[in-house]
């Protein structure tokens, strides 16, 4: 499908803002969710010629971090030009509902709003609305796929929580997705705080969360062992408290699934970092994607 009125109208999109970034197109927009039961925003890159070329056009989907929105890394991810070059549009949701009303969802940066997490909550009062991974993988990417010239083929990336999406939905999804890739995810969900906070909210308790851990979920993965790329900044203000890359190291080798996991020296969790290594993380699922 193209990108056109119609297409569009069909959707259900409402056409937000559009400009253009390195010879394509940034396109936001807002829908009314069905997962969500609210209104929810969302960005579109599509590079150029993508309305011309045959079949389409590969995607990145890009999940982002606590207390963004999609915004954040259209603004300093710098991945406009790259994606151009490669001839990928990139998909850009936000990181939860907003305004549903849920009782503290306002309260703390790490829950609730800004902090959807990628999962589908199960327990009071969350759980009618707060259903990000459903939003995203059955609701968000069809509707891209119906509404842009997409090809189908669909890789997956995030930063910190969405470097968590990006690798939980991977291979919770087997074949969902051409490749994997992290800027300093969180890794070990189920072992950290940051976990133990929304997994005891969303799930009703920590020990569920384990359905929902990159670093758990790879032992029992049984789709493609495409090679995973994982960048992580070594000033990073999280490492040593939330991120846990050591324990996504030794389940990749465990499970003998292919990781790349890049250590810098001096880099830390910001968009600087993103924008730094975006480059490398596009090419290297340009690479599946073909």
């Amino acid at each position: 499908a193209g990108a056109g009125a119609a297409a569009l109208a069909a959707a259900g999109l409402h056409l937000l803002s559009a400009r253009g970034a390195s010879g394509g197109r940034l396109l936001r927009f807002r829908h009314e969710s069905r997962e969500t039961k609210t209104p929810m925003t969302f960005t579109v890159f599509l590079p150029p010629g993508a309305d011309d070329a045959p079949g389409g056009v590969p995607a990145v989907l890009y999940l982002s971090g606590l207390t963004c929105t999609d915004e954040n890394a259209v603004q300093k991810g710098a991945f406009t030009a790259d994606a151009a070059r490669l001839g990928l549009a990139v998909i850009l949701p936000d990181t939860s509902p907003r305004g549903a009303g849920v009782s503290g969802e306002e309260d703390a940066y790490d829950l609730g709003t800004g902090a959807g997490f990628y999962v589908d909550a199960t327990a009071e009062p969350w759980r009618r609305n707060y259903r990000m991974e459903s939003y995203v993988t059955e609701e968000l990417l069809p509707m891209c796929a119906a509404a842009f010239p997409l090809n189908g083929r669909t890789a997956i990336t995030g930063h910190s929580m969405g470097g968590h999406g990006a690798l939980t939905l991977f291979f919770k999804r087997p074949g969902a997705f051409t490749s994997a890739s992290a800027f300093a995810p969180i890794c070990n969900p189920s072992a950290v705080p940051w976990g133990h906070k929304v997994f005891s909210a969303y799930l009703g308790s920590a020990e569920l969360g384990a359905a929902h851990d990159a670093s758990l979920l790879v032992k029992a993965y049984a789709g493609p062992k495409v090679p995973i790329l994982v960048d992580q900044g070594m000033a990073d203000e999280f490492l040593e408290t939330q991120l846990e890359p050591e324990a996504l190291e030794r389940a990749c080798a465990e499970a003998g699934h292919p990781l790349t996991l890049r250590r810098h020296a001096g880099y830390d969790h910001s968009y600087s970092f993103v924008a730094s290594f975006i480059k490398d993380h596009l090419e290297h699922h340009a690479t599946y994607l073909k």
